[in-house]
């Protein structure tokens, strides 16, 4: 049997068990879906989003790239969180990095990986901002694992940037941006940095709205055929 068809079998016993707990299970689970959760993580196969906090289809709108980035010319990304945010109103956005973050492992080197370069430039700057502290952490695994730390607080701040955070902020004081390191080795999550609706903002990086900009809790489904 091939790997892929075992997925295909797993599938359908999966199917077949919230079936057989609740028959209505896929009717509900198709009419509808309002998550809490936005949850920008890695693209690493050892940390699943519902996996490990222990949630339920339904539960948290995820998106994931290499070393779980928020970058202002990302497209997808950016996509993804105005969805979430203006449409779906989650309450909270996570943004969750794990120790033994490949992603970050090879930003660290000097190596010459290809395309992904240009994505990893992004990490490179941020050991750059943070090179005082990291080159202090004589422990090559220690400066690893505070790398990983502050790639996850420089991607919170990078929301806290967007107009479509800023925006809801003033809109509907939501939602609430955390930064999370999963630990691979004991399977808990730590808490780096949160940063709570109106949270200071480099006077740069603060956009002013106009009234006509802040319409209270304007109806966007339309725009998204939701």
């Amino acid at each position: 049997m091939q790997s892929y068809q075992r997925l295909l079998l797993a599938n359908k016993a999966w199917a077949s068990e919230k079936l057989n707990l609740d028959e209505a299970y896929f009717e509900e689970l198709a009419a509808d879906q309002k998550p809490e959760f936005l949850w920008i993580g890695c693209a690493d196969s050892r940390v699943p989003a519902n996996e490990v906090t222990g949630t339920h289809p339904g539960e948290i709108f995820v998106h994931r790239n290499v070393a779980n980035l928020v970058l202002h010319t990302d497209i997808n990304m950016l996509s993804v969180l105005q969805y979430a945010v203006e449409v779906l109103k989650v309450k909270h956005v996570l943004v969750v990095g794990h120790y033994g973050c490949g992603g970050v492992k090879a930003a660290m080197t000097n190596k010459d990986y290809g395309l992904i370069n240009k994505w990893l430039r992004n990490i490179k700057d941020v050991y750059d901002k943070h090179e005082r502290e990291l080159r202090h952490i004589e422990d090559e695994q220690k400066r690893f694992d505070r790398l990983v730390e502050l790639n996850v607080e420089e991607q919170v701040s990078n929301l806290a940037k967007t107009t479509i955070i800023q925006k809801a902020w003033h809109q509907r004081q939501g939602p609430q941006l955390h930064g999370w390191v999963f630990n691979l080795n004991n399977g808990l999550i730590n808490t780096v940095t949160e940063m709570q609706p109106g949270s200071h903002i480099d006077p740069i990086y603060r956009y002013d709205f106009k009234p006509e900009d802040i319409q209270k809790d304007p109806d966007l489904s339309t725009h998204y055929g939701a």
